[in-house]
């Protein structure tokens, strides 16, 4: 049985600020039920409801006079939660302080979770019984782990293989060179082809330049970050690795995203039978104080309000959506600036918009559910997941051709797919070219039957991890058989 370390920095629904989560709630539980052997490591950052925490073993950090501990749930063993107050139990998130500003010690914070993987993977962790044949790290507060694992073969270890999925690009860990010391990180791998980016310390260029295998989160996705424009500095890095550079598209949790058995819902709907979907439409605008009007065109959006999300093109073309008579909600945080003009605009049309700045996990189901058509404007997006979540519901999204969006939305008038249109897509990252697919979308929002026929093949479409779980399964032999030296 194939043995697999996962190393996230969140896991849903333990800890969560974004898609990276998602994924590690998902993806492993997905190779489980295809016969991996699987344990997560993850950092316990205190969450009281989660369940009955049990001690598994103490861990030495090496390098350090740092303990930590293993703790892991009596449903969910195969989770070891890291343990380590100082750095991990604090009031506010897994990366910023409640005022929104990074932790200063992020750099120690990571590398501590970095070097336990290290030793599990290396089998020197007491107690656990347990060594993996592969490790996945996740996005740049893993990006160590590779850098770790070839500083031991340096000095004749043997050590598994590294798969390390880059999940947004743009964040990057980068930290001053003097961070290096502190960590025990040798001073000589600090250049352009080591640890070094543009005369800092980055997490992230240090898992792109040691891994044994790249990843991202959709293909389209892996072309873009090999350009100057979506590879932020890191281009020609991830085009010298090109050989062992691929995407994956994630899937979604189809048990917890289910329109059929949904708890947060006020009526359940299927693909065979949507009459729930009205339902939910009515549901949505009587409790945000939308003016409950059936034939109404609601418009839905569930983001970080940041310029990436293309917050700013929603609230270029917001005034003229509403003075034509739709609707509009969102829900999400970030730029104060983006949430104090989305809590105005909405104060001006209460019965047409509903702005809510925060993260709600059952209201932003009843959107999903309740709105005719989702806002993705992205400029750039690795995956993204709420277009998925759309389609399921039978909520046609509107998105720019980019990553994750481009290869999982097909637009309505492409010809070219009959069979898959199942939405509607813009090229150009700017405001007048997001208003012209909504005018589209809403067009054919008036048109009962090619709507109705447009969520049908939205909702045909199969988002679950299988497809995933089986790809990452086949990347995992073929890197242990390069390990291996092809035997």
């Amino acid at each position: 049985m194939l043995r697999t370390l996962f190393v996230f920095s969140e896991m849903a629904p333990y800890s969560k600020t974004g898609g990276l989560a998602d994924v590690g709630g998902a993806l492993p539980v997905a190779l489980g039920q295809l016969g991996v052997d699987t344990r997560v490591l993850v950092p316990y950052y205190g969450c009281p409801a989660m369940g009955e925490l049990n001690w598994r073993c103490a861990v030495s950090v090496p390098y350090t006079d740092e303990t930590a501990e293993l703790w892991s749930l009596t449903e969910r063993p195969q989770i070891l939660f890291l343990r380590y107050p100082p750095y991990y139990e604090r009031d506010g998130g897994p990366y910023q302080n409640a005022q929104g500003e990074d932790w200063p010690d992020n750099d120690r914070r990571f590398a501590l979770l970095n070097r336990v993987a290290v030793e599990i993977a290396q089998g020197r962790v007491s107690g656990l019984d347990w060594r993996p044949d592969i490790v996945h790290a996740n996005d740049w507060q893993t990006g160590l782990i590779p850098y770790l694992l070839d500083l031991e073969a340096r000095i004749g270890a043997a050590r598994p293989p590294v798969l390390f999925t880059i999940h947004n690009l743009a964040y990057q860990g980068r930290f001053p060179p003097r961070a290096m010391a502190p960590l025990h990180l040798p001073a000589a791998d600090f250049h352009w082809l080591g640890t070094e980016h543009y005369g800092a310390f980055s997490f992230m260029k240090a898992g792109l330049a040691f891994s044994d295998q790249i990843t991202t989160v959709s293909p389209t996705y892996a072309a873009e970050i090999q350009t100057s424009a979506f590879g932020m500095g890191l281009d020609g890095l991830l085009r010298s690795r090109s050989e062992h550079l691929s995407g994956i598209l994630n899937g979604i949790d189809t048990i917890h995203w289910n329109p059929g058995a949904d708890p947060y819902l006020a009526a359940h709907y299927s693909p065979q039978d949507r009459l729930g979907k009205a339902q939910c439409k009515s549901q949505l605008q009587s409790s945000l104080g939308l003016y409950p009007d059936p034939g109404v065109f609601l418009l839905g959006m569930i983001s970080r309000l940041v310029e990436q999300k293309g917050t700013d093109m929603v609230l270029d073309i917001l005034p003229d959506l509403l003075r034509r008579g739709m609707q509009v909600v969102v829900l999400g945080s970030g730029d104060k600036s983006f949430e104090r003009q989305l809590l105005e605009m909405a104060a001006a049309h209460p019965s047409q918009m509903a702005t809510r700045i925060a993260f709600d996990e059952g209201l932003s189901h009843r959107i999903e559910a309740g709105v005719d058509a989702f806002l993705m404007p992205s400029r750039f997006e690795p995956c993204g997941l709420n277009q998925m979540y759309s389609l399921r519901y039978g909520t046609i999204p509107i998105v720019h051709r980019t990553g994750g969006l481009a290869d999982t939305v097909i637009d309505a008038d492409d010809f070219r797919h009959p069979l898959q249109r199942n939405g509607f897509v813009f090229d150009s990252p700017k405001s007048d070219a997001l208003h012209h697919a909504v005018l589209r979308a809403e067009s054919l929002f008036r048109q009962p039957a090619l709507w109705s026929h447009l969520q049908d093949q939205a909702m045909a479409g199969d988002h679950s991890w299988q497809h995933s779980a089986r790809a990452y399964l086949q990347l995992y032999y073929e890197v242990l058989v390069q390990r291996s030296g092809g035997h």
